[in-house]
C-alpha cells in the first residue's frame, strides 16, 4: 500500500510502498476514512527539535485518525470489524505518526485502549479533526483551563485549534473573547459566539480576564497573555508556533498568575466533542482535501493559507 512517510528533517513527505499491517495481540487494523492535518506535522518536517519525538524513519505521519475497524487483533473485546472509531493518539498504544505509522497511509494497526466510538451520523471528517485538534483544545479550557460559567476568557489564535476552544469555552457558558491577527477569520468569531475580536489580546483594555488560553505560541502571544491576565488568573499554553518565549516573571510574580502547559487530552475528551458534534453545537470549520493533496496541504498550513482544520478525505 502507498504511504506518505517522514524520511528526515527539512525533507518533503515521500509516498512509498510499505507493507499492509495486521493486527497483533490487544491490536486492531483500521480502514483509514479521514486524516488530520496538524501544524505538529508541519513542525516535525521543519523543526529540527521534533525529530527526537519519532520513534523511527522513515515512518508514516498522521496522528489525527478516523476510520472503520478492519481486523481485530487476539483478546481484543468489546470491538467489531465495520466500527466506526477515532484514534485517541494520547493513551498507552502511543501516537500513531510518531510511535507507529500513522494515518498518512490507507490502513495502520494501533491498540485497542486508543479506540473511541463514533456515534452513528457523525462524517469521518469531524471524526478525525476530533481526536487531536479537538481533544487538545477542550482540554486546555475545560481541564486545564477550568472554565465556568460566567469567567472572561481570552482565546489567542483562531486556526483548527482556537477555534474548537472558542465554542467549547461558549458553550461552557463563558464570556468568550478572540485575539487573532488574520482579520480574514474574524466572521468565524461572530459565528462561535464571541462577545469580541482584535489583533492582541492586549487590545481588550476593559476585560479583566480570569482565564487566557495561548493556542498560538508565538513568544509574544505568551508575554502578551501573562500581562494581561487578571490578578489571579490562569494562562494555559497549548501552541508552539515557536518552542522558546520570553515572558516576564515579574509580571507572573506580581500578579500571581497560574501559567499551565496544557498538551493532548484523554478518549473521554473526545467522547465528549463527539457528542457536541452529534448535537450540532460544535461543528468547526474544515477544509477537505485528497488523500495525494497532503503534501501541499502542509504546506499549506505552513504558509498560514488555511482556514480551519485541514482534513484529508479517503475514497
Amino acid at each position: 500500500m502507498r504511504s506518505w512517510q517522514f524520511t528526515g528533517t527539512h525533507q518533503p513527505l515521500v509516498l512509498n510502498e510499505v507493507p499492509m499491517p495486521e493486527p497483533g495481540p490487544g491490536q486492531v487494523t483500521i480502514d483509514v476514512k479521514a486524516a488530520g492535518l496538524c501544524h505538529t506535522d508541519v513542525g516535525v518536517l521543519h523543526d529540527d527539535g521534533w525529530r527526537e519525538t519519532l520513534m523511527y524513519a522513515p515512518i508514516t505521519m498522521g496522528h489525527e485518525v478516523a476510520g472503520a475497524i478492519r481486523a481485530v487483533g487476539e483478546g481484543v473485546t468489546g470491538w467489531g470489524v465495520g466500527d466506526r472509531v477515532g484514534v485517541c493518539p494520547t493513551t498507552a498504544a502511543g501516537a500513531p505518526g510518531f510511535s507507529s505509522d500513522g494515518g498518512f497511509g490507507p490502513v495502520l494497526a494501533i491498540g485497542a485502549e486508543a479506540l473511541v466510538r463514533i456515534p452513528d451520523g457523525l462524517g469521518f471528517a469531524l471524526g478525525a479533526a476530533a481526536t487531536d485538534a479537538g481533544m487538545t483544545s477542550y482540554h486546555a479550557v475545560i481541564s486545564n483551563g477550568q472554565v465556568t460559567p460566567g469567567d472572561a476568557v481570552g482565546i489567542i489564535g483562531l486556526g483548527g485549534l482556537g477555534q474548537v476552544g472558542a465554542r467549547v469555552a461558549v458553550l461552557a457558558g463563558a464570556d468568550v473573547y478572540v485575539a487573532e491577527v488574520n482579520e480574514k477569520a474574524w466572521p468565524l468569531a461572530d459565528q462561535i459566539g464571541a462577545k469580541g475580536v482584535m489583533k492582541s489580546i492586549r487590545d481588550f483594555g476593559d476585560v479583566e480576564f480570569d482565564v487566557i488560553v495561548d493556542f498560538a505560541g508565538f513568544g509574544v502571544t505568551t508575554a502578551d497573555a501573562i500581562e494581561t491576565v487578571k490578578l489571579g488568573g490562569r494562562v494555559v499554553q497549548v501552541g508552539m508556533g515557536t518552542l522558546e518565549a520570553t515572558i516576564s516573571t515579574k509580571a507572573m510574580i506580581l500578579r500571581k498568575v497560574t501559567y499551565i502547559g496544557s498538551n493532548g487530552g484523554t478518549p473521554e475528551d473526545i467522547s465528549a466533542l463527539y457528542e457536541l458534534m452529534s448535537r450540532g453545537e460544535l461543528v468547526p470549520a474544515l477544509t477537505e482535501i485528497t488523500f495525494d493533496e497532503i503534501p501541499d496541504g502542509l504546506e499549506r498550513l505552513r504558509r498560514g493559507d488555511v482556514r480551519g482544520r485541514l482534513v484529508a478525505i479517503y475514497e
